[in-house]
């Protein structure tokens, strides 16, 4: 039995050589049983899930990791042996079965909210996440707020555990943060993009950014460029998240698409993967996507287009 991480560092905080601090942690185990069993697919497609932190872990083979904002739970409730064997509940707090104890589903946050036992700011619909609506202006607004381009509309999610503050997407093709606009990874900072700037991109987002690019730092800087009653939620500063922030957002307990709280992020393009700001080490034509149509995390062609969520605050 062996302990992975559910959550590994940020391959571009791999060379900063400061301690790397565990927060959780999941068990795979091989399947007992008599020959030719199968795990049924939702199992293995769960146990593929956790173990591609792993992946990313090797990217820091060496080196001393670090990570300084705090980490979400994985969402995780369920339990398994080969199978299911329940979902944590007041009435069923540990529905592990002999020799599969001390599972993820019955450890941290999502266990103690799905007992009723986590205190909250906001809310959330993913176990043992907390979740507040942020308006255009910058204000809390209750979990009833729905998005508009009001001053006291909603615009922005913050995270209360993390106090990580996201960009909500709109359904608007005309919009600036239409949903559907995709990018290409683009970022001339030589300490981030490991000797490969990527693509400036094309111009068929269909969204005013610098010199018509459609890449992720004219996104970016478009969106910080914002003035007065304009501001995305009253603020600048908004900036590509790193790999460890943006799959903090997956919900690993959905089971299923969307792999995040759809209730606090609407408009998440599930067809394609999501921009992190962090250059994949092994290869710096590449660099880190999140797909929350499957909790995947994995480097892509810088010059592939793939949707943005900005995010403001840690670091």
């Amino acid at each position: 039995m062996h302990a992975i991480p559910t959550h590994a560092a940020s391959p571009a905080r791999c060379a900063r050589n400061q301690p790397f601090k565990w927060k959780h942690s999941i068990e795979i185990s091989l399947l007992n049983g008599s020959p030719g069993r199968v795990a049924p697919a939702d199992t293995l497609t769960r146990a593929l899930q956790r173990i591609t932190a792993l992946f990313a872990l090797l990217a820091c083979t060496g080196l001393v990791c670090a990570q300084s904002t705090p980490l979400n739970d994985t969402g995780q409730i369920t339990c398994y042996n080969y199978t299911s064997t329940g979902t944590v509940a007041p009435a069923t707090p540990d529905p592990e079965t002999a020799g599969f104890n001390a599972q993820d589903c019955t450890r941290g946050a999502a266990a103690a909210d799905a007992m009723g036992k986590m205190v909250k700011i906001g809310a959330s619909t993913t176990p043992g996440r907390d979740y507040t609506k942020i308006a255009n202006d910058g204000s809390e607004l209750p979990a009833s707020a729905m998005l508009g381009s009001g001053p006291t509309d909603w615009a922005c999610t913050r995270d209360n555990l993390t106090g990580l503050i996201w960009e909500v997407k709109v359904n608007n093709p005309a919009h600036l943060r239409h949903y559907e606009h995709r990018y290409a990874w683009y970022d001339t900072n030589t300490a981030i993009n490991g000797g490969n700037a990527g693509s400036t991109g094309g111009t068929g987002c269909n969204a005013p950014l610098p010199g018509n690019f459609c890449n992720t730092s004219a996104f970016r800087a478009a969106v910080n460029a914002l003035a007065g009653a304009n501001r995305l939620c009253g603020a600048t500063g908004w900036r590509m998240p790193t790999w460890l922030e943006l799959q903090s957002l997956v919900d690993y307990g959905a089971g299923a698409a969307p792999y995040i709280d759809a209730t606090y992020f609407p408009n998440t393009n599930f067809s394609n993967a999501y921009w992190t700001g962090d250059n994949y080490a092994p290869n710096a034509s590449r660099a880190w996507v999140v797909y929350f149509n499957s909790g995947h995390i994995i480097g892509s062609n810088k010059g592939l287009s793939h949707a943005v969520r900005l995010v403001r605050g840690g670091q």
